[in-house]
């Protein structure tokens, strides 16, 4: 096969799941304990259109099943959808990078950092200080950010960044943030539910506020990583060759390292912890399409956008009326497949 005649497939199966990562909206959108049907919800999305949506539906009983739909199912549903593009593209990045497949969007400790930062705020009353879940947001945030220039400054050997000290300085840091988390909980019982909800990762309280902050973050994030897509080839080879080949290797580097964690603030300050996302979508893309970033980034978002509104779906109808914690739900898919990772990469190094 050709490359024209490659790209034209890459870009025909990208709009083929683009499809069904839509139908499969709409149909997850019909999930729940209201008894919403697929003709309905497709109805209610149809007369949201604006300016002439109304037009074309009309029917007034859709009243009760549209405020569910609008307000509380489809913002859940987009931003499952945008965290879910949003790890899976910084996991792919990470493991070009790092030339590692089981490198993940935590191993630089960012997770570790908002959950502090969360911890900190749900603890010392930071939501009745300033009025709202919005300054736990803004704490984790705050905490995402201050662990990355934490472990970037740990990392830093003169102008370099060493990816081995990277990741090693991300292990520690996080390590030590976890341990302040423990011992919070230990001092603060009373909130310890809330922080171990926080840490485990839940979509439950979304909304359109989130949806729109968030988005533009993660769509801004991977158009300027796609641009580094070739240089992230390169770097599979190994540094020096790349260097070789004229890539800025350092310099990729910072600016993947800064996009990516900002992404992962962003993405943890909205929903807490969702692990494993990031390893298990784009190696699994990776074994399908094989390593070109220029395809493996676009349909790693696509993946994790479908991996996630599954994870999300079966978190909040398994045991309906309870929810269990989306991160424990994508946990139980990756710690599986991070073991068997494990034991393939062991497996070679022991042949070879």
């Amino acid at each position: 096969m050709s490359f024209i005649e490659r790209r034209g497939f890459y870009r025909s199966l990208f709009f083929a799941v683009l499809f069904a990562v839509i139908v499969l909206g709409v149909f997850v959108s019909t999930q729940g304990a209201a008894d919403i049907s697929f003709i309905t919800a497709v109805k209610i999305l149809i007369r949201n259109i604006p300016v002439f949506g109304e037009a074309f539906v009309k029917e007034e009983t859709l009243s009760n099943h549209e405020t569910i739909m609008m307000n509380i199912r489809l913002p859940r549903i987009i931003l499952s959808a945008v965290i879910g593009m949003g790890l899976s593209v910084v996991g792919a990045v990470f493991q070009g990078m790092f030339k590692n497949p089981m490198a993940d969007p935590y191993i630089v400790g960012v997770s570790s950092g908002a959950a502090l930062g969360a911890s900190i705020a749900i603890v010392f009353g930071g939501a009745s200080v300033f009025g709202a879940y919005l300054s736990v947001q803004f704490a984790a945030f705050l905490g995402a950010v201050l662990t990355v220039v934490c472990v970037y400054q740990i990392a830093r050997v003169g102008t370099r960044i060493p990816s081995v000290t990277l990741l090693l300085a991300g292990v520690a840091v996080s390590s030590m943030a976890s341990a302040v988390i423990s011992v919070l909980m230990i001092f603060n019982r009373d909130q310890a539910d809330s922080i171990i909800f926080w840490t485990m990762g839940s979509v439950s309280a979304a909304r359109w506020e989130q949806v729109g902050y968030l988005l533009p973050v993660v769509l801004s994030g991977t158009m300027i990583i796609m641009i580094f897509a070739k240089d992230l080839n390169l770097m599979m080879a190994g540094d020096d060759t790349a260097h070789n080949l004229g890539v800025e290797i350092d310099k990729a580097k910072k600016i993947l390292l800064m996009v990516s964690s900002l992404m992962i603030a962003f993405i943890v300050s909205s929903s807490g912890i969702i692990g494993f996302v990031g390893l298990i979508v784009p190696h699994a893309v990776r074994l399908l399409l094989g390593p070109d970033h220029r395809v493996l980034i676009p349909f790693s978002a696509l993946g994790g956008a479908v991996f996630m509104i599954i994870c999300d779906t079966i978190a909040r109808t398994l045991l309906a009326p309870m929810e269990i914690p989306v991160g424990a739900i994508t946990a139980l898919f990756g710690a599986p497949y991070f073991i068997f990772l494990l034991n393939k990469t062991k497996k070679r190094g022991t042949s070879s």
